[in-house]
């Protein structure tokens, strides 16, 4: 029988369905895949009293990525008992979040602390960094870290039984008519280590695949190559408007 996987809906500035967290019970607490962004750690607290739970049940904190919307929340987990995963890339930045805000606030300018809150940073002594194909046994909940870049440098996909959780290298695809978007955020945006992550994971053997944006889709190997079409895609557009000498 598969271990029961709960989604929690943020409610990502007062809008469901748009950023996800992950939540696994075990004998001690329970596991989060992703923290969503310090501004949903209200959010967060509303979708863990149905079960019962409070952040300081929440053992262990495992990270696709650090953008601030997967990651925001992390420091402050932290600093609730939570031990962070990370990949080995991203560690520095949340050891020390300052030039990952300044970059992210180049993009988003005044509107940072409305949309993301608060990025505190994480205790050294909270945060373990994971390497490609690591398996993390939390509990007797085994996960495997699958190190998927394109979307970003510092990107893991997580197995889980039969599940692939995939933050953003798996696309988002909101609820409702079955539409996916790319992604593609800069400075590491990366078409090919994009391709080849998707090949990576179109390997592996799960049921079922879980968006941080948004929700659990019982489709992976149609979903992969929905994400590759639309790869393709942007790489025709980007030649057209950019066409190179």
């Amino acid at each position: 029988m598969s271990t029961e996987v709960h989604t929690l809906d943020l409610n990502f500035q007062g809008i469901p369905h748009v950023i996800a967290s992950y939540l696994i019970r075990h004998s001690r607490g329970a596991v989060l895949i992703e923290t969503g962004p310090g501004s949903t750690v209200e959010g967060l607290k509303a979708a863990l009293k149905p079960f019962d739970l409070t952040p300081a049940d929440i053992t262990d904190v495992l990270l696709t990525h650090i953008h601030l919307d997967h990651a925001g929340a992390s420091g402050w987990l932290a600093r609730q008992g939570a031990r962070i995963y990370v990949h080995p890339n991203g560690a520095p930045h949340l050891i020390d979040p300052a030039k990952l805000l300044k970059s992210a606030a180049r993009i988003y300018g005044d509107t940072m602390e409305q949309l993301w809150g608060e990025f505190l940073p994480v205790p050294e002594d909270h945060l373990t960094v994971l390497q490609d194909e690591q398996e993390v046994n939390i509990d007797g909940l085994r996960f495997c870290a699958i190190d998927t870049p394109g979307h970003a440098d510092h990107h893991f996909a997580y197995l889980f039984e039969d599940i692939c959780f995939t933050g953003d290298v798996g696309g988002v695809r909101l609820p409702g008519p079955p539409h996916l978007r790319v992604p593609m955020p800069p400075p590491e945006f990366h078409l090919e280590k994009w391709r080849n992550s998707l090949s990576r994971l179109q390997g592996e053997k799960f049921a079922r695949i879980a968006l941080t944006h948004f929700g659990i889709f019982d489709d992976p190997q149609a979903h992969l190559s929905m994400v590759k079409r639309g790869l393709d895609e942007v790489e025709q557009f980007l030649e057209e408007v950019m066409p190179g000498d």
